[in-house]
């Protein structure tokens, strides 16, 4: 027995099938969709002064938003980056190897936005801003991946060529504080006494006191030795 169907039963079936299948899509990607955004008006390598601006979306429906954690690129010093503006109570605090961002919880669904400005960008094409983003109820969304098609990919700011001669600026005033700025002491021998120079002096003539001392005696015992047999011989011839 054989069954006939209807173009229009196909079309149904084709219908329901495209739609099913659309929805799956949307729901395996649907969380890529939320991000960190990143972007800046002077996008250029060795630019000074930057102001760079985040939007960490929100990806709960439940929860808020409390705190943003960011592990700053190579070529950008903690030292050099300053709060710009941001959630109302939320204050900026630096860190080992970047910064945070926090404050009390925005409410459910609300994306935390802020901006920081940095001193100078290195010479480089692009800058990865490693972001943790922390909600009300603990979660932690981990944007950290370097590939941008991942699934939690890190906030990446793309840059232009070094204007013709822009150079890279000094260090900090913390990298280039010294020490110490009080010369290394130099180390002299104590003054020598008036007894010790008269014995240097001595030394320096070939014999030490006690030993003229010794002569002197030795000259006044020959000398009275000779005076006393001069008048022995002389009482014997008389």
């Amino acid at each position: 027995m054989f069954h006939v169907t209807s173009k229009h039963s196909t079309a149904r079936r084709l219908t329901v099938l495209t739609a099913a299948t659309a929805a799956a899509v949307c729901l395996t990607a649907g969380p890529a969709f939320a991000h960190v955004e990143v972007e800046a008006d002077k996008a250029q390598a060795l630019a000074e002064n930057v102001e760079i601006s985040f939007d960490a979306e929100s990806e709960s429906d439940t929860a808020g938003i409390t705190e943003v954690r960011v592990v700053l690129p190579e070529g950008i010093a903690p030292a050099d980056v300053t709060y710009g503006e941001g959630p109302k109570g939320w204050k900026f605090t630096a860190g080992d190897d970047g910064y945070t961002v926090e404050g009390p919880a925005l409410k459910a669904g609300v994306n935390a936005e802020y901006s920081v400005v940095v001193k100078q960008l290195p010479d480089a094409g692009k800058l990865a801003f490693k972001t943790l983003q922390t909600y009300s109820d603990g979660r932690i969304d981990r944007w950290i991946e370097l590939d941008q098609d991942g699934e939690n990919p890190a906030p990446t700011l793309e840059l232009r060529p070094a204007a013709p001669g822009a150079k890279p600026a000094g260090p900090s005033p913390a990298e280039s504080e010294t020490a110490s700025s009080s010369p290394i002491p130099v180390e002299t021998e104590p003054s020598s006494s008036p007894a010790a120079e008269a014995k240097e002096k001595d030394d320096d003539s070939g014999l030490s006191t006690g030993a003229w001392v010794g002569i002197g005696v030795a000259v006044v015992v020959v000398a009275g030795g000779a005076v006393y047999a001069v008048r022995r011989r002389t009482g014997a011839q008389g």
